[in-house]
């Protein structure tokens, strides 16, 4: 049986989130979490992605993502297949590097639930403290550095 085509439309929001395939981990360094973030930087530019919040933890990241033409699968295609062969390339290995198709929960901020889109937010802002990676004993949330919070923060928001 085919899997379901993804729901797009212009305008829309996706919490968008990927694991490692079998939970390995995909941010292994510093500059696997870098490409990561600059990969996502020019999806945002070439499909006109908006980002609001994200955030990238050992075996996952979790992104709050704006489209604003219905090109959610182009995108992530794109953003998803770079990264994966990048990450292959320097490892000297091949395969998949993601588990199975990322999830895209449309996110909508109707008059029924208002606050959806904040909630969706705080979420991903808080999984570094649920991973046990910042806050508490590891330092303050907004000092982890794969994470738009710091941005939030510092009154400013994701670049």
């Amino acid at each position: 049986m085919a899997r379901p085509l993804r729901f797009q439309y212009p305008g829309a929001v996706y919490h968008v989130m990927a694991r490692g395939d079998g939970g390995k981990r995909i941010f292994e360094s510093k500059e696997d979490h870098s490409v990561f973030v600059a990969r996502l930087g020019e999806a945002c530019t070439s499909h006109g992605w908006r980002v609001h919040a994200w955030v990238l933890i050992g075996n996952h990241f979790h992104l709050l993502l704006e489209t604003p033409q219905p090109n959610l699968v182009a995108g992530m295609k794109w953003l998803l297949g770079t990264f994966s062969q990048g990450w292959n390339r320097a490892r000297k290995r091949r395969g998949h590097v993601f588990q199975g198709r990322y999830k895209a929960v449309p996110v909508n901020s109707t008059d029924a639930d208002p606050y959806y889109f904040r909630i969706v937010a705080d979420y991903i802002h808080l999984n570094p403290a649920r991973a046990g990676l910042a806050g508490g004993g590891k330092g303050e949330l907004a000092a982890y550095p794969w994470s738009s919070v710091a941005a939030y923060a510092s009154g400013k928001g994701p670049s």
